[in-house]
Order: structure tokens, then sequence, then C-alpha cells
């Protein structure tokens, strides 16, 4: 394999949280890195481990194409007890006195709510968005909806508020909203090769991937959201406003670019990659945009 050999680079103390995969604070070039190893697979009895930390690069990628700013991802290799695997940095963006603080913290200062910082119920999100004073609530509300549009796109089953958030200025006291981060459960991570194969190959395991699984760990009345019927449904208008604001962003010949020039990865994988990102394009952005124009300038 080629590429960046992260095995021997210094590391240092410094620790991240998070459930999916172990982590070591790496310096490459001179800059801190998080290392994520992959994490073992929970769901698919072929795979000693998922696709996540391509799934992260690719994600992240993606977003920053998009116009997004996502965390620097760079894809490489670790030998671990002479096994060599493959594992994502990212670049550590909270450094200079900021620190990360994720959306869930700023929700629990709003004391007089009745849900916690880590409810996903969407009203409950916004209820947090709309009462916490340390960021301007239509800006971070614009900033939710654009995120949940690109998800949908590459298929994350995971936003939830503690993988977005802000960085944290203690000296000025001051907010921004950090790079987007954690995108390692987009993509199908647990998919092995034959699963890929198979859906390549049937229609009905291509439609069930695209209209029903990966639903957003977003919920309503505690059912999670499933993102082709939601955006269809044209029932919120942020997410339709984010939908105009995002689809004239989306390049797909770009984004397949970035699929078929990421390292390590099959042939195979990358038309999984590039086709089911086409699909999820096709049949939950597209028409759903086409609706909300087609409604926004029809005549009276």
């Amino acid at each position: 394999m080629n590429g960046i050999d992260f095995t021997n680079l210094p590391q240092k103390n410094k620790s991240y949280s998070g459930a999916n995969g172990s982590k070591l604070c790496v310096v490459y070039n001179n800059e801190d890195y998080m290392l994520k190893f992959p994490a073992s697979s929970t769901k698919n009895d072929y795979m000693s481990y998922t696709n996540g930390c391509v799934s992260e690069y690719i994600g992240c990628h993606i977003f920053n194409e998009i116009g997004i700013t996502a965390q620097e991802t760079l894809l490489g290799t670790y030998n671990l007890n002479g096994k060599e695997k493959i594992v994502v940095a990212c670049k550590d963006f909270a450094f200079g006195g900021k620190q990360l603080l994720d959306f869930a913290s700023i929700k629990n200062q709003v004391v007089d709510s009745a849900n916690n910082g880590y409810g996903t119920e969407l009203s409950g999100i916004i209820e947090g968005i709309d009462k916490q004073k340390s960021f301007d609530a239509v800006t971070l509300r614009n900033y939710f909806w654009d995120m949940f549009i690109v998800d949908a796109l590459i298929g994350n089953w995971d936003r939830h508020n503690g993988n977005w958030g802000f960085l944290y200025d203690e000296k000025k006291d001051t907010l921004e909203l950090a790079p987007v981060y954690d995108c390692g459960s987009s993509l199908y991570p647990q998919a092995d090769e034959k699963i890929m194969r198979s859906v390549l190959n049937n229609k009905n395991e291509m439609e069930f991937r695209i209209k029903e699984i990966p639903y957003s760990a977003i919920k309503i009345g505690n059912k999670n959201i499933r993102y082709q019927t939601f955006i269809a449904s044209m029932q919120n208008e942020e997410c339709n406003a984010a939908l105009q604001r995002i689809m004239p962003k989306i390049n797909m010949d770009s984004i397949s670019r970035i699929v078929f020039e990421t390292p390590f990865i099959s042939d195979l994988q990358k038309q999984f990659y590039s086709a089911m990102l086409q699909e999820r394009y096709n049949q939950i952005l597209l028409p759903a945009y086409k609706n909300v124009i087609r409604r926004t300038f029809s005549p009276i």
C-alpha cells in the first residue's frame, strides 16, 4: 500500500472522546492530528472492522467540496501488532486556546427546557437553538439544516447533538462554528464487498438503502426521520430553504472524483460509493428540490 504511514509519528498525551474506534493524538507536519482507528464491526459478521475511516475521509471531503467547512482528513496506515490497518487522520482544529463544545453542551445552558442536551427530538433541538444565548439563532438554524441536507446525501446515521458544535475561545469568551466532524457513520460503513456487489446488482437492494436506510439520528415523535420521506414531504420550510441553498453547490462530477481518488479502497468500493451517492442525489435531493422550486415560482 502507498500513502502515509502514521505508525512511528510522535504522539501526544492529548485524548479524544467518542465511541467509534480508538483514537491517538499524533504530530504530522508539525500539526496535531487525531488518528482514528476502525471500530469493530457490530452488525456484519463478515467484517472484522468497519469502513468508518474511509467514510470519515470521504464524508468530510464532500462537505468541504459543497462549501461547508469540515475537518481536514488524511487516509494512511498504522502497523498494530504486526497488522497494517487503514486509519484516518483528522486535523485537530481545537488549538490556540480554543476548545470544542458540542451542541449538547450549549443546549444544556437552556435551563428552562424539558429536553436534555443529548435529546434528538427535532422539536427539542430547534427549541435549544432558539433559546440558547451564545450564538445567533437564525445562523445556527440555517447551519443545522444545511448539515441535514448534506447528511442526507452521504447517508449519515449519526448526526446527534454530540457530534457537531462550536469552538470556544476562553480568553475572548466567544463561540464560532466548528468544522463539521464525525462523518464515520455515513456511506454504509458496515457494508462489505459481498453486500456492495449485491446492492449494485439488485435494484430492490439499492432502493431499500436509498429510501429506508440509513435514517437520521434526529427523531419526530420518537421515530427516526427517514431522509427521503421527510425531504420529499416539503413539510419543513427551513429544510426546504436549505435544499435551495445547498443543491446549487453540489457538483456530482466533483464528488465522484473525490471517491475515485480515495486511496486504499478497491475498484468495487469506488463503484459502490459513487453509485450510492449518485442515487441518493437522484432519488432524495433532486426530486424534492425540483418540487420546492416549482412551488416557489409557480404563478398564484
